[in-house]
């Protein structure tokens, strides 16, 4: 008998990815655009791959469920979940998104979109609603009552003012003078902290690509792998301000962060969709022949045929993930 293969030394989620998000990100790679429903049952299995109990695959199905981001449907005693209508073009574009964020910074032409308010300290809701609000757009804090993007953002920038009833205010597009070092706009965005977060993602995953030239990973452990790979790396496009060339560090780890996690994604598509293809086959063999991992060439041409059925906001699954980063950008500052 041959010798056993050496295990491969993959990484593991750190703190656990929740079993919603889990479930949702598993149905976006391998099953959008199709109408069928996968068996509760099923989905389980796939989620004990994650070391998700059955109490909290059901449970996390259930508040997806009610929150509008997953249908059901029941045969007998037997419930299934589906995606919604709208959802796979919605998946498509945040797919596309993750995958291109990172390969190229924006051009820019020297200016920055500046908001300068004045809120009462007793209005501290409607001052923290304002700030919370302008990270989501990616504006960072110069100095208390003044905010800044080199993104052309002041349109954006006044329907939030108009939004909240903030009249005290004011939305400049406006350059800062040359050879400014005290107070430069670029001094309000944290990218030594960030950049610590895109080399630690570096060193956790690349190993993967060592194990992945010896073929040591496993279609359980390409499928985990893949889905943790996702999860981790999602909160960078919604968190990174990506900032114009011209103002990032000359040692900025995201291009090599961001090389890994779109070959790693690729390469593993194949075997995690095997996986997924074995779980799902085991409470039905049909559903399971239609199975099917996106790479990023896929996603490419899916994004590129959406046309004028690109999201406009108004799904249940934008309006969800909106409100979770809200809720994030507003405890992480708390």
């Amino acid at each position: 008998m041959g010798k056993d293969l050496p295990k491969a030394e993959l990484p593991r989620a750190q703190n656990g990815a929740e079993p919603q998000l889990l479930l949702t990100s598993l149905l976006g790679d391998f099953w959008y655009w199709r109408d069928e429903h996968i068996p509760a049952t099923a989905l389980v299995r796939l989620l004990a791959d994650f070391d998700v109990t059955s109490d909290g695959a059901r449970a996390a199905m259930r508040r997806l469920a009610a929150r509008g981001l997953l249908d059901t449907s029941r045969s007998g005693r037997t419930t299934a979940y589906g995606i919604p209508a709208r959802t796979s073009e919605v998946i498509v574009e945040r797919t596309h998104r993750m995958l291109t964020f990172g390969t190229t910074a924006p051009e820019w032409d020297g200016r920055w979109t500046v908001v300068a308010f004045s809120v009462p300290e007793q209005a501290r809701g409607l001052r923290t609603a304002l700030r919370s609000r302008l990270r989501l757009l990616r504006f960072a804090a110069l100095y208390d009552g003044v905010w800044v993007s080199p993104h052309d953002l002041g349109a954006d920038a006044q329907a939030l003012l108009r939004e909240l009833g903030i009249e005290t205010a004011t939305v400049l597009r406006c350059a800062a003078v040359p050879g400014t070092r005290r107070g430069d706009p670029a001094s309000a965005f944290d990218l030594t902290s960030l950049s610590k977060e895109y080399r630690a993602f570096t060193e956790r995953y690349e190993p993967v690509l060592q194990s992945l030239a010896a073929g040591l990973i496993s279609p359980a452990e390409a499928l985990r792998t893949r889905t943790e790979l996702r999860v981790a790396w999602r909160r960078f496009p919604e968190t990174d301000p990506d900032l114009p060339a011209e103002l990032l560090p000359s040692d900025w780890d995201r291009p090599r962060a961001q090389q890994v996690f779109l070959e790693i994604y690729d390469r593993l598509g194949p075997l995690a969709e095997l996986r997924f293809r074995q779980i799902l086959g085991t409470v039905s063999p049909a559903l399971a022949e239609l199975a099917s991992h996106h790479d990023s060439a896929a996603i490419a041409d899916l994004y590129a045929s959406l046309g004028d059925r690109r999201a406009h906001g108004d799904t249940p699954f934008e309006q969800a993930a909106a409100a979770r980063r809200l809720d994030e950008v507003t405890r992480s500052k708390s």
